[in-house]
């Protein structure tokens, strides 16, 4: 079916439906058990298969994720998690990390805990743990699509230190399988600031299994340490979950296309599905990938970012 209309096609479709959320909508809703009680979150279903949720208090990423009913994102044992759980020393963000299909990490570390200065920051930093604010939701009519988005701030400050905004805007078209995720990061202070940021997008079961594998042009493929440099021959292929599976880091340098994007796709032939990431070098220069192949956490991370995720005092 095509989903780009004329006015009198839109009108043809408008004559068979109730509404037009009978075809797509976004529902806005607050959970109400266990740790993710009083966490706002927007539901998307877009008329493609593909269904997705916006996690508004948890800076505006993407939870659960699915197209066509098959599952796409990896998620973790701690499930939902309002912000107000989160602990910010050492390694304990693992502790209400949900996984999902996005995690902002940032924005003034990304990696494991670092110390600069007097100022001590925790894995992958806050930014996964702040709510949303003045976030608008909007479904309209563009150019003969019918478009649905949600979009706000995420600020994250601190008196004396960074006073950092985040616009993030998450929209997809009805009839199109893509998800649109748009920032801009201003500085509101008065002095510069670092600025970290990693987009970790965990892939799972079923799109992640035995047989799948990662496919991008070709490209310099380098290991994060020793472990990783064991599995370097094999960092495209997806193996079946292994106990005690230590996770394995890759840094990629992807050359992007005239557009000034760079692609890389992990593909499922079994289910004939496949998960497409694209990114601006311009703005996000590395690629990391991250392969878990654990029990449990079997999980493989698409990571465009502005740094490798090393703290500051890389």
């Amino acid at each position: 079916m095509n989903f780009e209309f004329s006015n009198k096609e839109r009108n043809f479709l408008l004559e068979r439906v109730g509404c037009i959320e009978q075809l797509a909508h976004i529902r806005q809703s607050v959970l109400e058990d266990g740790r993710g009680r009083g966490t706002r979150i927007a539901e998307f279903v877009n008329g493609s298969g593909l269904n997705f949720t916006v996690n508004i208090d948890r800076g505006m990423d993407i939870a659960d994720a699915a197209f066509k009913g098959i599952p796409l994102a990896w998620k973790s044992a701690n499930r939902y998690a309002a912000p107000s759980f989160y602990e910010s020393e050492g390694l304990s963000w693992l502790r209400t990390w949900g996984g999902g299909l996005l995690t902002g990490c940032g924005l003034r570390n990304v990696g494991g805990p670092d110390t600069v200065g007097v100022e001590t920051h925790g894995l992958h930093g806050r930014l996964s743990h702040i709510p949303g604010e003045e976030v608008t939701v909007e479904k309209q009519w563009i150019d003969g699509k019918y478009v649905q988005s949600i979009s706000g701030w995420v600020r994250q400050t601190a008196v004396f230190f960074e006073n950092l905004h985040l616009k993030r805007k998450i929209s997809s078209v009805m009839g199109q399988n893509t998800i649109i995720i748009e920032d801009v990061i201003e500085n509101h202070g008065f002095a510069t600031s670092p600025l970290m940021l990693l987009y970790h997008m965990n892939l799972g079961f079923p799109l992640l299994d035995e047989n799948a594998f990662i496919e991008a042009d070709s490209h310099d493929v380098v290991p994060r340490d020793g472990t990783a440099a064991l599995g370097i021959k094999d960092w495209h292929k997806i193996e079946p979950p292994q106990p005690g599976y230590a996770e394995q880091v890759f840094y990629h340098e992807i050359t992007p296309g005239n557009d000034g994007f760079a692609s890389v796709t992990l593909k499922n032939p079994t289910l004939k599905l496949a998960f497409k990431l694209e990114y601006r070098t311009a703005e996000l220069p590395y690629f990391v990938q991250w392969k878990q192949m654990g029990q449990g956490e079997y999980v493989v991370g698409f990571e465009p970012a502005n740094c490798h995720p090393e703290g500051q005092n890389a």
